[in-house]
């Protein structure tokens, strides 16, 4: 008998899924239970390398007898333990490997999770593959229908983003997440999205995609009405005359200050070019005399 030694369970464990001339078929019950009492004591005692191989093995085993949602929940512990060894590959291989086995049996939120779980161990040493599995999650849950469940998902992704300073793809993801919003009609969830993605494009100093951004969306009725809009149409109009003072006081206003922190410290840091440059083309367009065979 293997008694509670972790090794002699998982000895005797291989021993019963072995096929030899006296065993004709692999007692996977048996055998799976073993695995998993060994995976158990070999975390308990931060063992993580043999607990990881162990809830391996019990999650294959559960496959075997047919029971996906038990595979996962094994797949999720060995990704937990590749996580602890710091093998960053395995955690992304073994978090996929469980979304997949979730999916088997019809669990999208579960294997949504199973994704996001990766991509948080992730963020700070593989940010892109982070960003790929957040992606994937979200993936996931629209296309089953649970937009409203995609939101968080949305931010975290944005804020590996911009950690990267990849400003052209975190702007673009916020309006995505403004268009999951409107879905649900989660209206402010929408509206700090769009007033988001201005404030993203205001920081990488480029007025004009902000004020374009800015008119595209106040063309939705709900973000036109709301305190986000007056937020940014104030934002523009301080670029629009220079006023850096002016600037640096919306961005202490509530309608920031209820925004992700991440979209909160790159307002408290505009404005981050020269908007006196600004105000003088600004004032040049004004000045200029109206074309009267221009009818555009």
């Amino acid at each position: 008998m293997a008694g509670s030694d972790p090794h002699k369970m998982i000895a005797q464990a291989d021993n019963l899924t072995t096929l030899s001339s006296t065993r004709w078929t692999a007692d996977w019950s048996s055998a799976t239970s073993l695995y998993e009492q060994a995976a158990n004591r070999f975390r308990v005692a931060k063992d993580y390398e043999r607990s990881k191989a162990a809830y391996e093995k019990a999650s294959k085993g559960q496959e075997m007898l047919a029971s996906p949602w038990d595979a996962a929940k094994h797949m999720e512990s060995a990704a937990n333990m590749a996580k602890e060894l710091r093998n960053w590959r395995e955690v992304v291989s073994f978090s996929r490997r469980a979304s997949e086995l979730y999916i088997e049996c019809g669990r999208p939120q579960p294997a949504s999770d199973a994704l996001a779980k990766g991509a948080r161990a992730l963020e700070e040493i593989m940010p892109e593959e982070a960003i790929q599995l957040y992606t994937d999650a979200i993936t996931i849950l629209e296309e089953d229908g649970g937009g409203q469940m995609t939101f968080d998902l949305y931010r975290s992704a944005t804020a590996v983003y911009i950690k990267l300073e990849k400003y052209s793809d975190a702007a673009p993801l916020q309006l995505k997440l403004g268009l999951a919003a409107s879905k649900c009609n989660a209206t402010n969830s929408q509206c700090k999205a769009y007033l988001s993605a201005i404030i993203i494009y205001l920081y990488t100093n480029d007025y004009k995609q902000a004020e374009m951004c800015y008119n595209d969306c106040s063309q939705i009725d709900a973000f036109c009405k709301s305190d986000q809009n007056r937020c940014a149409s104030n934002l523009l109009a301080a670029y629009s005359d220079g006023d850096i003072e002016e600037i640096k006081r919306i961005a202490q206003s509530s309608s920031i200050s209820n925004l992700d922190h991440s979209m909160i410290r790159l307002a408290r840091k505009l404005p981050t070019g020269d908007v006196s440059a600004l105000k003088g083309n600004t004032a040049r367009q004004e000045d200029q005399p109206l074309d009267e065979n221009d009818l555009t």
